[in-house]
């Protein structure tokens, strides 16, 4: 089978056996083999950021925005009110997710590469206390930032706020302990880090609070929490029409995620971050963020000046050769941006190295 390198964030590049793991016989959902697997593949989800039995995982067809959806039109009551993190995208996404559903909110704005400031950020907290839940991204790959987990959570349990957390490119890809960490609600999709295709999205639970979650008039159908949580619980299937073949493939990825540990895919997404880096550093590149706030999953990198330097000729070639190169999205410096998530390894990112230092060389990009 043809192997493309995607250094896109995601969907990213997959084992064969998760590839075949598609090619299953037809079978309808509703048989008990398939309930079987949905609730073997939910206990799974939930055992891969060590959650116990006071967590459980509910789970859609859909992309990553479907489970950010359903978190954020479930969880708020009608007289509560959420802090919004924008420092990327997905930030400004769940804006928009909330003022679609006109709940009450109030949204901290940086600049897409600023770091926040949490004593800051606990300014706001303490003068408005009408504030309920707080959303954050954990990677933002607008910029390949990782935000401080530990220190927003610990404001959330200061100021008795539930605990929303986009781990959509962290979950599988960086230790998250759900016994460390209070996540209340940590939301991420099959086709990120660990490793799946993409179709489905997830959010892991803490029980107690999702249970609450039960008195609040539902904003929606398809995506309310408590009612696809509930469903599943008392029937043990999908509530709606699963993409059944790629839930034999999500189960495929996280068999092959345990057998790997957190410890050795961390540790071969990092030896990828530090090969990229090499050859950013030998071609005199800029990266956009200091190197302190790096994911290690995903590099922003400062565009050149060169007037020969056009991304989408650059694209194309890497294409064509296989390698699939990500656009910057709105940071406060131009960008491309290089992912290192997947089914990939040192090998793969010393290619794009050779690949880049040959393009650059071929076009006479310099002036960096």
């Amino acid at each position: 089978m043809k192997r493309n390198i995607l250094l896109n964030p995601g969907p990213a590049t997959t084992t064969d056996s998760v590839k075949k793991a598609l090619m299953v016989p037809d079978i309808c959902p509703r048989e008990q083999e398939f309930s079987d697997l949905t609730q073997s593949i939910l206990k799974k989800i939930v055992q891969v950021v060590n959650g116990k039995s006071n967590h459980c995982a509910v789970i859609f067809a859909g992309s990553g925005t479907a489970g950010v959806e359903a978190a954020l039109s479930s969880v708020i009551p009608t007289d509560g009110k959420i802090l919004i993190l924008d420092n990327g995208a997905y930030g400004k996404r769940a804006e928009t997710i909330i003022q679609a559903y006109g709940i009450p909110h109030r949204t901290h704005r940086l600049a897409w590469g600023e770091f926040p400031d949490v004593e800051k950020i606990e300014e706001i907290l303490k003068h408005d206390r009408k504030l309920t839940h707080f959303i954050f991204v954990h990677h933002e790959t607008t910029t390949g930032m990782l935000n401080p987990l530990k220190e927003l959570l610990e404001l959330c349990q200061k100021y008795e706020m539930e605990s929303i957390v986009d781990a959509m490119s962290s979950y599988a890809g960086l230790p998250i302990d759900l016994q460390e960490l209070s996540i209340d609600y940590l939301i991420s999709s099959s086709n990120k880090c660990i490793q799946g295709m993409a179709g489905t999205s997830f959010v892991i639970a803490n029980i107690e609070k999702l249970t609450k979650t039960a008195n609040i008039p539902p904003r929606n159908l398809y995506l309310n929490l408590w009612g696809n949580h509930s469903y599943i619980k008392k029937t043990g299937q999908f509530q709606f029409t699963p993409p059944v073949q790629i839930v034999y493939a999500l189960n495929t990825a996280l068999n092959e995620f345990f057998e790997e540990t957190q410890a050795g895919r961390t540790a071969r997404y990092f030896k990828s971050y530090e090969t990229l880096l090499d050859g950013i550093d030998k071609l005199g590149l800029q990266i956009l963020l200091p190197k302190s706030q790096h994911s290690k999953l995903l590099t922003a990198i400062v565009e050149p000046q060169s007037s020969n330097y056009d991304f989408m000729e650059m694209h194309d070639y890497f294409f064509e050769n296989d390698i699939t190169i990500y656009p910057g999205k709105g940071a406060k410096k131009d960008t491309f941006r290089i992912a290192n998530i997947g089914a990939i390894d040192y090998r793969d990112m010393q290619i794009f190295n050779e690949k880049l230092l040959q393009y650059f060389e071929d076009k006479k990009i310099t002036n960096f």
